[in-house]
């Protein structure tokens, strides 16, 4: 018998629907409006979702987005796009206006999903700046759109006898990229299932688990959700992160596992209340999206003990490293600035520019294959061509191994800032201060913070004549990129230094933020 079929994996819907009707009686979700449901609510709340898309029109491969904030029924959504064999692409909550409409130009939306009371005012600005086909469905009664629960609770929940297959495309979720507009990354049922069986082999799960997410679970907090339920557990979802929100929910429910990024790691061992809470159920928290101090780092491990756990990852594939809660040793200092090793499932090499492994201890490209890799970027076939250069996923950081076999990032290849979690790219900030009138030239570096891990800084060249505001430009970026990306801190200058070919020497620029390090 040949049938290529037997030997594709799981696909990401199929563990979808293996967690929920594992439980079918427990408890599996609760979100900050009280809404909350078994598994098997939850099932049949994703197949009468399902049915509502079905019955207006939307076929297998059409591209759905959705906007929303964490809550029951943005999950429920996506895996009813996914049951459906549609295109899901999140719109980052943090975005502007302008990405997001390329977005949905690009990725050829033809429904998108908006979460209000949330988001009422950028659907309607969404709505109006796209395409008159797109049809807009809301989580709550809205004049924007239709009351997508609301026509969820009146449809069959209908089971589909035709899922989705393993190489169909499951989401296209959009990054930023130097091109100056966001790129889509593919991924497909079956990298996605990849991602969630790496979590579930690798990842230090508590027995009985009861997850926070308190951090968009469109994006890297909501791939804890699968392994969570495949493991019988309980996902609490807060609209937002709130130190004090997550304490009583921690004392409260006696939550054991959280995802935060540094940042929020160091407001909640900020807080006043921290020290004095009661902390004791949790097991795992899980940090990731940008890089930590090594001093907060071991702060966090004083005050919450050996439940520190990394993920290195990016959005074209999650799983890079890990840095198990073991390995995070005190009388290792050095050791707390390592982003691990990688997990079961991806086989990585530090590449140099010849494609050739370099020597221990030596600088490379982090490149790594895996099931769990994308396929590529939507309509980009240069860039998916250059990224997957040789099959490796080429990352464009630069990192070193040790003798232990932990690895050291040491710079991005290209030029990419993680601040507070996000993702923010140089050129794309750069093309915003330079279309003002007061500025001449503009260079985007990220300088180290204790806060946000990096923050951003631009440095301006003010055109003769014109007058170019701090506020004035941190403003002009929050509008057309959104707040992540704006600046942190803004310093004019009379020259950007130049490289021999007449670039801006980025190099020479940072030391003067870094100094020799």
């Amino acid at each position: 018998m040949n049938d290529a079929s037997l030997y594709q994996g799981s696909t990401y819907f199929d563990l979808i629907l293996q967690g929920l009707r594992r439980w079918p009686e427990r408890e599996a979700i609760v979100d900050a409006t009280g809404l909350g449901f078994t598994y098997a609510q939850l099932e049949q709340r994703i197949w009468q979702i399902a049915r509502v898309l079905r019955d207006a029109g939307l076929k297998p491969g059409d591209g759905v987005a959705q906007l929303a904030a964490n809550r029951v029924d943005t999950f429920a959504t996506m895996a009813a796009v996914l049951g459906n064999g549609m295109r899901y692409t999140p719109l980052h909550p943090m975005g502007s206006l302008e990405d997001q409409l390329f977005i949905l130009e690009d990725a050829e939306i033809s429904a998108l999903v908006v979460d209000v009371p949330y988001f009422a005012e950028r659907g309607a600005e969404l709505k109006a700046g796209a395409a008159d086909s797109l049809q807009v469905y809301t989580l709550g009664p809205s004049e924007i759109g239709s009351d997508l629960p609301a026509l969820a609770e009146q449809a069959d929940p209908e089971v589909l006898a035709h899922l989705p297959g393993y190489d169909d495309i499951a989401w296209v979720t959009y990054t930023g990229g130097t091109t100056g507009k966001p790129k889509g990354v593919i991924m497909t049922q079956g990298s996605m299932a990849a991602k969630s069986l790496i979590s579930m082999a690798e990842w230090q799960w508590p027995k009985e688990i009861r997850y926070l997410a308190s951090s968009p679970i469109s994006h890297a907090a909501g791939f804890l959700l699968i392994p969570t339920f495949l493991n019988g557990g309980k996902v609490y979802l807060t609209a937002g992160f709130d130190p004090d929100q997550v304490l009583d929910l921690v004392e409260k429910e006696r939550v054991n596992t959280l995802f935060l990024v540094p940042t929020m790691i160091y407001v909640l061992m900020d807080h006043p209340r921290t020290r004095e809470a009661d902390l004791s159920s949790i097991e795992s928290i899980i940090y990731a999206s940008a890089p930590m101090s090594p001093t907060r780092l071991k702060e966090a491990l004083e005050l919450f003990g050996p439940v520190m756990m990394q993920c290195y990852g990016q959005t074209e594939c999650i799983h890079l490293t890990m840095m198990r809660k073991e390995e995070h040793r005190l009388d290792k200092p050095e050791r707390l600035a390592s982003c691990g090793k990688p997990p079961a499932g991806v086989h990585m090499a530090l590449l140099d520019e010849e494609g050739s492994e370099v020597t221990l201890g030596e600088i490379g490209e982090v490149c790594i294959r895996s099931q769990a890799v994308m396929r590529g970027y939507w309509k980009r076939p240069e860039q998916t061509q250059e990224t997957l250069a040789g099959g490796w996923l080429h990352t464009g950081d630069l990192a070193y191994q040790d003798e232990e076999g932990f690895y050291f990032l040491v710079d991005r290849a290209k030029d990419m800032i993680i601040s507070g979690g996000f993702n923010v790219y140089p050129k794309e900030v750069e093309d915003v201060l330079t279309a003002h009138p007061g500025v001449a030239n503009a260079a985007v570096i990220g300088v180290p913070d204790e806060k946000w891990g990096e923050k951003v800084v631009a440095v301006v060249v003010p055109r003769a004549g014109e007058a170019a505001d701090q506020d004035e430009l941190v403003q002009l970026v929050k509008n057309r990129k959104g707040a992540m990306q704006a600046p942190k801190q803004v310093d004019f200058v009379d020259a950007l230094p130049q490289t021999a070919l007449g670039k801006t020497d980025k190099k020479a620029l940072r030391k003067q933020y870094w100094g020799d390090s």
